[in-house]
């Protein structure tokens, strides 16, 4: 018994500091700015219109930059693109990504976490939806909402 409990400690000592050192290792970057926008009458490719599609993003770094555009996955949001393994690796002084030098936009796509989706109350009725639909308000984000004329760079998983 005292052997199975010796066992355990150091297994979560060991997962503990492995936890900390991982996170001591991302770089610090600029806080994240989150904001919504109003895509106003969106279209969606099976026709139906929407008089209002709300698209959340958050945004990393200043406007003057240049901008960089990250996708999250399919099953996911932008809040999944500021972890320490991701935006720690990525977004702080000198590295790829430098939130100093590059205006990082991290959208939530149609359906996912604080954008329009089918669950805030329209259910069935809610459009159905596809990337072709999920580009075009990433676009419209993109140009209307944030003024931005050209991407120097688009990522993603």
């Amino acid at each position: 018994m005292k052997a199975s409990c010796a066992a355990l400690s150091a297994i979560l000592l060991s997962v503990s500091l492995s936890a900390i050192s991982t996170s001591a290792l991302a770089a610090d970057y600029p806080a994240p700015k989150q904001g919504d926008w109003i895509a106003r009458d969106f279209k969606f490719h099976t026709g139906e219109t929407m008089p209002e599609l709300k698209l959340h993003y958050t945004t990393v770094g200043e406007p003057s930059g240049q901008p960089v555009l990250v996708l999250h996955g399919t099953g996911g949001s932008g809040a999944s693109m500021l972890s320490p393994a991701f935006a720690g690796e990525l977004f702080g002084a000198g590295q790829p990504l430098d939130a100093s030098k590059y205006y990082i936009i991290i959208p939530d796509n149609i359906g996912h976490g604080k954008s329009s989706k089918p669950s805030d109350g329209m259910k069935t009725s809610f459009p159905k939806y596809d990337y072709d639909d999920m580009v075009e308000a990433q676009y419209r984000l993109v140009t209307e909402g944030l003024g931005v004329k050209h991407l120097r760079l688009v990522i993603g998983n």
